[in-house]
């Protein structure tokens, strides 16, 4: 947490670019098939002017090199974040479908109508059960809200994503990635959405990641349709040999109403071939975790959420998941994007793990009812 922006810019450069040189469990049960919401699933932290870090203009808290008091040898009272210190777990609703169709009967109950038909689910699931192939080259887009509940973490998410680069690019040093992005608010806000074309330049990325901030928004419900659709039409390669990943980092589910809107955005990514990853934030509530589980599922992608391990940013609720570990954020997708490319799983390793959840062992988890979940 001392080291500089250009400090943290400089180290990310020189392994993206070259440019220079204990475990505990939790149960988390509540009736043996679902965990008790350790946060407040029905709120969502942060109003129209939630707290972010203060910005000085990169997206990042603190000014480089200033305690703030016009001493420039003063210690910086609000130092940019660290990457590896947001953590969060990983759950696959295709790997385990029973769960996740007991899980949908539950939450259609109190918040209505599904996104998707249980054919479109069915089909979804068949084809992520099919085998995989090896991916060679890769494309990476975030879709990013940017309302202000995001900005107790988005400061944070920035540097997350310059680690994810220098992972991909150590494990796959002979693969050019393309990054792109995409930042969403709502109709009331000074934009709706902006995009980022992908591009192979990791500094101009990261440029225009470090350049977003949180404001905006108001009520709970944000512009997620158009998020996605925006996501969906970056240009993504389309030849067999591109594996196509999208990271949905928000807190906020669609507008009521719009759940055929969100079923367009995702069947377009899912004709694309892009996979889904929904990143869940602080804040999120029972109609968001819905929304994004359901579009992890149809298009092949896996549930990612938060978790409070980290001490940073709002409360996370617990989600509706009875088994995982949680292992550092930017491990977490690194590894999804490992998983792309390799057309096989990736998973944590013992030293990853900072928690665990449900108790698995071999990968499963024997819930009350005598029926099982996995992890891999």
């Amino acid at each position: 947490m001392k080291r500089s922006l250009a400090g943290l810019l400089i180290s990310a450069c020189v392994v993206v670019s070259g440019c220079s040189s204990a475990t505990s469990t939790d149960s988390g049960f509540e009736d043996g098939n679902s965990p008790a919401n350790s946060g407040n699933a029905s709120t969502r932290p942060g109003g129209a002017e939630s707290a972010a870090p203060p910005s000085d203009g990169t997206g990042f808290g603190g000014t480089s090199g200033t305690g703030g008091t016009g001493d420039p040898g003063a210690p910086n009272p609000n130092p940019p974040p660290q990457a590896g210190q947001l953590t969060a777990g990983v759950w696959d609703d295709n790997l385990n479908y029973d769960f996740f169709k007991q899980y949908l009967a539950t939450q259609q109950t109190a918040l209505g109508a599904s996104i998707f038909t249980q054919a479109d689910r069915d089909a979804a699931h068949d084809r992520a059960m099919q085998p995989h192939t090896a991916k060679t080259e890769l494309d990476v887009a975030i879709v990013l809200d940017t309302t202000s509940s995001m900005g107790d973490e988005i400061a944070y998410l920035q540097t997350e994503f310059e680690s994810i680069a220098t992972t991909i690019k150590a494990k796959f040093p002979q693969t050019t990635p393309r990054f792109g992005l995409v930042v969403y608010r709502d109709h009331v806000d000074t934009y709706l959405t902006k995009a980022v074309p992908f591009t192979t330049d990791v500094d101009a990325f990261r440029a225009s990641l470090a350049a977003q901030s949180a404001n905006g928004g108001g009520d709970i419900p944000e512009a997620v349709p158009e998020g996605l659709t925006e996501g969906d039409g970056l240009g993504w390669r389309t030849t067999d040999e591109v594996a196509r990943v999208m990271f949905w980092v928000a807190d906020a589910p669609q507008h009521p109403g719009e759940e055929q809107k969100v079923n367009v955005a995702v069947n377009a990514a899912l004709q694309k071939g892009i996979h889904v990853y929904p990143v869940a934030a602080s804040g999120v509530d029972n109609d968001a975790e819905l929304a994004m589980r359901q579009t992890a599922q149809i298009t092949g992608g896996r549930y990612l959420f938060l978790t409070d391990d980290s001490g940073l940013g709002n409360s996370h609720a617990e989600p509706h998941i009875p088994c995982y570990v949680v292992t550092s954020l930017h491990g977490a997708m690194a590894r999804m994007v490992e998983t792309e490319m390799l057309g096989t799983r990736a998973e944590p390793v013992a030293s990853e793990i900072i928690r665990t959840v449900g108790a698995p062992v071999d990968g499963k988890c024997t819930l009350q009812d005598k029926s099982s979940v996995v992890l891999y």
